[in-house]
């Protein structure tokens, strides 16, 4: 589940819902199944991640790999949006709640969400 510190109201949906579901509508599900395999291999029993800083910069064979070739189109920018809102969606579908927020590192305003375990989190 995601948990908005900002609303303090839980997430229900994927933001940029139109462009999301054009590109994960593109895979097939032998191309999505392994993402989300790894997303919640990812995020299981760590207690924070950013997104990105996630992938690593070079998806070729990876399972992240037909998100840029497929699903994006080899649009760069798409991609990396793309991940992020897989992640998102990974993260709302678990039964262990995530707050989330964008934050900064030295100074300087990190590009992608980052996501925490809340241990306590309010009711539903």
């Amino acid at each position: 589940m995601l948990y908005s510190v900002d609303t303090q109201k839980y997430v229900d949906h994927v933001p940029h819902a139109s462009e999301y579901r054009t590109w994960v509508g593109r895979m097939s599900p032998a191309e999505r199944d392994p993402i989300v395999a790894e997303l919640n291999r990812m995020v299981e029993g760590d207690e924070i991640h950013t997104s990105s800083w996630m992938p690593g910069s070079n998806w070729s064979g990876t399972v992240f790999d037909p998100i840029y070739r497929i699903a994006c189109q080899q649009d760069e920018s798409a991609a990396g949006m793309c991940f992020g809102l897989m992640l998102w969606e990974v993260l709302m579908q678990r039964e262990d709640v995530w707050g989330f927020g964008r934050y900064e590192k030295d100074g300087v305003p990190i590009e992608g969400m980052t996501y925490f375990r809340i241990h306590n989190p309010p009711q539903r």
